[in-house]
Formats: C-alpha cells, sequence, structure tokens
C-alpha cells in the first residue's frame, strides 16, 4: 500500500511537470479527427494515428500508442457514450513534442472519476475474472507517463495520455 501511494504521489508530481513542459514546448504536429459513437470506428482511429505520426516517433513504443489509443477509444464508446446515440462524436488530438506523444480523447459522457476507479482495480486486481471493467485502465495507466480524465466546460470530459519516448 505504501509503494502504491508512493506510486500515485509520483504520478501526480509527473503530472504536474508534465503539465508545465507542455506549456513551453512546441509542437511538432497535432492533427485532430473526430468520428461516430461506432466500435468500427477503430480501425478508422488507428489508421489515423499511423498516417499522422508513425514516421515521427521511435518504432520501439509504437504499439504503446495503438493499444492506449485504442483503449481510450473502446472505453468512450462502450462506457462514457453507452447511452448515447451513435451519432455522438467523439473527439480525438494526437499531439508530437520534442520528447512525447499527447493524446486527448473528448467524450460527453456523465463525469467519472479516474483515480477512483484506479485505485479500486489496483487494490483489488483479482477481481471477478468475468468482469472486464477497468482492465484498459490499468492498460492505459502503465503504458503511458500521464494518465488524466477531466471535465471541461462544454459537457465533455478529456482524457489525456501522455508517453515519453525519449
Amino acid at each position: 500500500m505504501v509503494l502504491q501511494n508512493f506510486g500515485s504521489w509520483w504520478k501526480g508530481l509527473a503530472s504536474q511537470l508534465g503539465k508545465r513542459q507542455a506549456k513551453e514546448e512546441r509542437p511538432l504536429k497535432r492533427s485532430r479527427l473526430q468520428v461516430k459513437t461506432d466500435l468500427y470506428a477503430l480501425a478508422q482511429v488507428l489508421q489515423w494515428l499511423e498516417d499522422e505520426i508513425y514516421s515521427l516517433l521511435p518504432r520501439d513504443h509504437w504499439w504503446q500508442y495503438q493499444t492506449a489509443l485504442a483503449e481510450g477509444f473502446t472505453n468512450a464508446v462502450r462506457h462514457a457514450h453507452h447511452d448515447l446515440p451513435p451519432t455522438t462524436e467523439i473527439e480525438i488530438e494526437v499531439t508530437v513534442f520534442p520528447n512525447y506523444v499527447e493524446i486527448k480523447i473528448w467524450d460527453y459522457g456523465p463525469p467519472f472519476d479516474l483515480e477512483a476507479k484506479l485505485q479500486s482495480r489496483y487494490e483489488n486486481p483479482n477481481g471477478n475474472p468475468l468482469d472486464e471493467g477497468g482492465r484498459g485502465l490499468i492498460f492505459m495507466d502503465q503504458l503511458t507517463n500521464e494518465l488524466l480524465y477531466t471535465r471541461i466546460g462544454d459537457n465533455r470530459n478529456c482524457l489525456i495520455m501522455r508517453k515519453n519516448f525519449r
């Protein structure tokens, strides 16, 4: 538990440092995509990611960016938008900075306490083996250097994932 608390403290500190770093650095590339609430759009989302940033990144971490984006997108479809019409849009932005990639996913779902859900999953990792809920969050948490989820002013939520590559 002490190690877990230290990990949360460290991730929070890194998050604050990352926020300052993001404000100071100029992006090398930024791209946005909007898709409907449809799991079949995942292929389009992953192709877009590859088309936009693959050539800018080291190959050894490529699968981590793909996995984090896939988990974030499918969570928006399955959980945040499960009661919304399929025409509801999910917006995605990827930004490449000199030392890291930032992926943002906006959804229109109800507010969600990411930290509490992660804490619950880490405290009870074995849980019900048939319960798939929360595993994707752990993947995203472990594959990224920063994972944040916040409610923004236009009744949307924004999942922010940052992954260093240098």
